[in-house]
């Protein structure tokens, strides 16, 4: 029990500021799963780049060589060019893509970002189920502890014909059940413990967990990683309907090009005349354009209702998250009130605890009777302490929607 006390405060010597560090850089993840975002963080942000620059065309570099034996002799052409065909003006297209690109970024890393969270609230959660197994552990071997002391009890009534056999059979049985549950929580807990390692490299029994409170709810709201994920999806909507739009209006292009040419004993007449022709030029110019595309009307319709969805989303986004909170702080008052419930009748066993000493210095009472009660003081104490940590589980699920690290 010395060894529970202690665990309980070192929670709460951590303070909530310390809450943050769970989703910045000193996280609870394995290296290799921190490694996977990182990548992922990399290859988006190679992807934006790649979109903010798709304007820009790229150098067509071309080569050919030919050679024909149709007349007397052998000719053989060689063609080379460096050319480019390069928008210029899109009618805004560019500068739309740009920011088009800007806001697919920032929607790229918040949704690695969620994901990174979702998985870092997992370990904190399992490593919290840890530590409950521990305690509803404690509490089994204290029911078993009892269940063995009401069945002595019960053999020694049953011995002095008190008793008949079905009360002890009874017994037995209590006994049995108590201590199969304990082998069935003892296996639950290593399945935690597996689950845990398989995504933390952090050792489960020296990880300390800060301790959780409750976050304010215009903050909540207002951090919210699922919200800014709606709210940067509906701004990225907004510039690809815009980019949409460009796409059916006038462009303008700048086209360039340098050539070169060459020609050896060309045949001419069915004569054969030996000779070199080479020639070096440069083409360059404007070119305007404007496509008339049957589907405009409906890309354009499309993108705009793309936009008005991902609005509706951020509405609707506000209303779980105010959902979800009122959800929590109903349970969290539902834990409330199970822990003065349990605090209760802890003072109750612990009342009844005393006075069965005296009557048992007295000879009124039995030991049995004063280690039962001594157990059952001590049950309540350790299901304070289970239900504190279903507050802290509860509590993790709006942490996990807080952007901290952004």
């Amino acid at each position: 029990m010395k060894g529970l006390y202690v665990l309980k405060k070192r929670w709460l010597l951590y303070s909530l500021l310390s809450v943050t560090s769970l989703w910045g850089e000193d996280t609870l993840l394995s290296t290799l799963k921190e490694e996977q975002f990182r990548l992922d963080t990399a290859k988006a942000s190679l992807q934006s780049d790649s979109l903010r620059d798709s304007w820009l065309q790229p150098i067509q570099l071309r080569y050919s060589y030919g050679k024909s034996d149709q007349y007397d002799g052998d000719s053989t052409t060689q063609n080379a060019s460096v050319s480019i065909d390069q928008p210029i003006f899109r009618s805004g297209g560019i500068y739309y893509g740009i920011k088009f690109s800007e806001a697919s970024r920032r929607y790229s890393n918040l949704s690695i970002q969620a994901a990174r969270q979702k998985l870092i609230k997992e370990a904190v959660s399992l490593l919290m189920q840890i530590r409950q197994s521990d305690l509803r552990i404690a509490k089994q071997e204290l029911l078993i502890a009892n269940s063995v002391l009401n069945l002595e009890l019960k053999t020694e009534s049953y011995l002095h014909g008190e008793l008949d056999s079905g009360f002890l059979d009874n017994a037995i049985i209590e006994k049995n059940t108590l201590t199969q549950n304990l082998y069935d929580m003892q296996t639950l807990k290593e399945r935690l413990i597996s689950a845990y390692e398989s995504i933390s490299d952090a050792p489960y029994a020296t990880t300390e967990i800060p301790t959780l409170a409750l976050i304010d709810s215009e903050r909540f709201e207002s951090e919210a990683i699922d919200l800014q994920m709606a709210q940067s999806e509906n701004e990225k909507n907004r510039w690809n309907a815009n980019v949409t739009r460009a796409k059916y209006l006038p462009q303008v292009s700048v086209n360039a090009a340098y050539n070169w040419n060459k020609i050896e004993n060309p045949a001419f007449a069915g004569s054969v005349m030996p000779i070199l022709a080479e020639s070096r030029y440069t083409t360059y110019g404007l070119s305007a354009s404007m496509p008339l595309d049957f589907n405009e009307f409906r890309d354009m319709e499309a993108a705009r209702i793309e936009t008005l969805k991902s609005g509706v989303k951020i509405a609707d986004k506000r209303r779980e998250l105010h959902s979800l909170y009122q959800q929590v702080r109903q349970n969290l008052m539902n834990s409330d009130k199970k822990i003065a419930l349990a605090r209760q009748n802890q003072m109750l066993y612990e009342k009844l605890l005393g006075d069965t000493r005296e009557l048992f210095k007295a000879g009124y009472k039995t030991e049995y009777d004063v280690n039962i009660l001594s157990n059952s003081a001590k049950i309540q104490n350790i299901e304070t302490q289970i239900i504190d940590v279903d507050r802290q589980l509860e509590l993790l699920n709006l942490y996990e929607k807080v952007n901290s690290a952004i």
